[in-house]
């Protein structure tokens, strides 16, 4: 039949555009009788989408490019899945890009994205000043900023405020004992990696206690650069009690670090991490750690982007972080014993590198 349109398919099923689209996008936030409807309407009626056509009638191609920091990261994998799943609701595809935390390859991804006629794009920015992201949002590419952003860039930003999650955070640590706590940092270019830090030196603060720049490991978001600041940590004369890694990769190396060292968490040292990861669980102990509304973000910043796309105003969207505690801080037992080992390990080190 032709001229068979999705509202045709959408007044004959008695439902809306929106259900229609999720439909046949195979979203799973449809209830059975209203996905049957919607099938039956579709083969009563004879109606195709044409992706092609649409593109050329509206001049958009229904397509959204992401650029995510690093695909290795269980935290921005589950954020792209997100991403793709709600944008898939929406009738829109996803093309990845995947900057691995670098700023070269971020603006590679854009260039070739733009190329093909993206709608729009969702970027979590590799550094906090790219020239490019910045040059395609003032040429009028509809933009969304996810996780991270650029200040002062005019984009609507999508994110969460682990703010009050950090000073839940150190509450739980002052009240099991702990006064001496370390944190390793992402890039101070990041956004997250500079609000991190800063939101723990508040917590700290709020209970008196300073944050010295020998308990602030500067990491890189990567597992390796958590082991390095760690091994800096434990070698002090005056180890830390805790340390706090601002990722979760990071964290995961800085469990190796203390394991090598032959010490137990949490009986000689605490752990706790931003950003929550299934595997946490399934670590001895399981880990502490901050939890970001993943799921919510992702849905967030693609409803976000459509508005734009589609001609609407979006306001810039903040969700709050949570505090999730398990097993990895106990209670304070880093013991005489154990402080002499360290700075036994420490003396040692130190006279191999006079040497």
């Amino acid at each position: 039949m032709a001229g068979i349109g999705i509202k045709d398919v959408a007044a004959r099923a008695g439902v809306s555009v929106a259900t229609v689209s999720r439909v046949l996008n195979a979203h799973t936030s449809v209830s059975p009788a209203a996905r049957e409807r919607v099938l039956a309407a579709v083969e009563a009626l004879g109606y195709r989408p044409n992706a092609l056509a649409r593109s050329l009638r509206t001049d958009q191609t229904r397509t959204l490019g992401l650029i995510i920091s690093d695909v290795l990261n269980p935290y921005f994998t589950a954020l792209a899945r997100s991403v793709e799943e709600e944008a898939r609701a929406l009738g829109y595809s996803i093309v990845f890009g995947n900057a691995d935390e670098r700023p070269e390859l971020q603006d590679h991804h854009i260039r070739t994205l733009l190329d093909r006629r993206i709608d729009g794009l969702l970027v979590s920015p590799a550094d906090g000043g790219s020239p490019l992201v910045l040059d395609a949002a003032r040429a009028g590419t509809p933009m969304v900023f996810v996780d991270r952003w650029i200040p002062g860039a005019d984009v609507p930003v999508v994110r969460s405020d682990g703010r009050a999650a950090v000073r839940d955070l150190v509450a739980h640590l002052h009240g099991l004992g702990h006064r001496r706590l370390a944190i390793i940092a992402g890039p101070a270019a990041t956004t997250t990696g500079s609000e991190r830090v800063a939101a723990f030196r508040e917590a700290l603060a709020a209970y008196g206690i300073a944050l010295p720049d020998a308990y602030i490991g500067q990491g890189d978001f990567q597992a390796a650069s958590g082991r390095r600041a760690t091994e800096r940590f434990l070698a002090l004369p005056e180890p830390p009690e805790v340390v706090f890694a601002a990722d979760n990769l990071m964290a995961l190396g800085a469990l190796d670090a203390i394991r090598a060292r032959g010490l137990r968490v949490p009986h000689d040292i605490a752990l706790a991490a931003f950003d929550d990861i299934p595997w946490f669980v399934h670590t001895d102990p399981p880990l502490t750690a901050i939890a970001q509304p993943t799921e919510e973000l992702g849905r967030a910043a693609v409803r976000a982007l459509t508005d734009l796309i589609e001609g609407r105003t979006p306001e810039s969207v903040t969700l709050p972080a949570r505090l999730v505690v398990r097993n990895s801080c106990g209670e304070r037992t880093t013991t005489a014993a154990t402080r002499a080992t360290l700075e036994t390990r420490a003396t040692r080190a130190t006279r191999r590198s006079d040497a």
